[in-house]
């Protein structure tokens, strides 16, 4: 446990693109997310970890609106955004890659990446063009069906979809769940690519040493709760946090 000790304040910082305070999410009678605070400054990967049941994907459904927040403000390219609604939020710049990769498995692969650019007003076909690009296997299968795809490559999917809403901001939750340790490897360097684009990420994960290796900050979560936070080198160096998830 880092509890208790290691609690600290999220610093002040003007040039937040996302800004999270004072977030309590409760369902029903459960306080599942206790006052937490966090940013993301434009260009970071900034990642949470913690245990199963931390609170980690709470925060990101509280931020998408998915699950309502009884208390705090969120604040999107400096605009509050904490009773917006959900398809509002995803409007305004934020996309998801879901726990489970939430592709829909009767429709083809280009219709998944269409879904992607729902939102968006503009034409999305250089988009997907630079998807395609990107995962060629995509490209390759696009008329095949979501649901004939392995598990790496419909967590590709899920990932170029929410590329194609061309987002401020993409978040991630668990997206390494289930995946063989060579696929995840794959899997990170893919992300690590998207930040080096210049794309914002927020990723929640269980894999504290993968996540933290490509991550510029990270948020240490316990039953709801931000117990550390700082630089991934902050981090790595931090005793209890090598003990509690990084294997010593």
């Amino acid at each position: 446990m880092i509890r208790e000790s290691m609690r600290f304040t999220l610093a002040q910082n003007n040039s937040y693109l996302l800004e999270v305070k004072d977030l309590t999410v409760h369902y029903g009678n459960i306080l599942a997310v206790d006052g937490v605070a966090l940013g993301v400054g434009k260009g970071e990967i900034v990642t949470l970890i913690g245990a199963n049941g931390a609170g980690k994907s709470t925060v990101l459904k509280g931020i998408l609106g998915i699950q309502r927040a009884s208390r705090g403000t969120i604040s999107f390219m400096g605009r509050e955004i904490s009773r917006a609604a959900t398809d509002k939020i995803v409007a305004s710049g934020i996309a998801i890659v879901p726990e489970g990769r939430g592709i829909v498995t009767e429709m083809t692969i280009l219709e998944n990446l269409e879904l992607g650019a729902f939102h968006r007003k503009d034409e999305s076909e250089s988009t997907l063009k630079m998807v395609f690009e990107k995962f060629p296997i995509l490209a390759q299968r696009q008329n095949h069906y979501g649901g004939t795809l392995s598990g790496g490559q419909q967590q590709m999917l899920a990932i170029a979809r929410a590329i194609m809403a061309k987002p401020v901001l993409i978040m991630m939750d668990e997206p390494s769940l289930g995946l063989a340790p060579i696929v995840v490897k794959s899997l990170f360097e893919d992300i690590s690519q998207l930040r080096e684009e210049g794309q914002t990420i927020l990723l929640a994960e269980q894999n504290a040493k993968m996540a933290l290796k490509m991550a510029d900050r990270g948020y240490v979560f316990e039953k709801g709760q931000v117990v550390l936070n700082g630089s991934k080198q902050d981090l790595v160096d931090n005793a209890k946090v090598r003990q509690a998830y990084l294997g010593g």
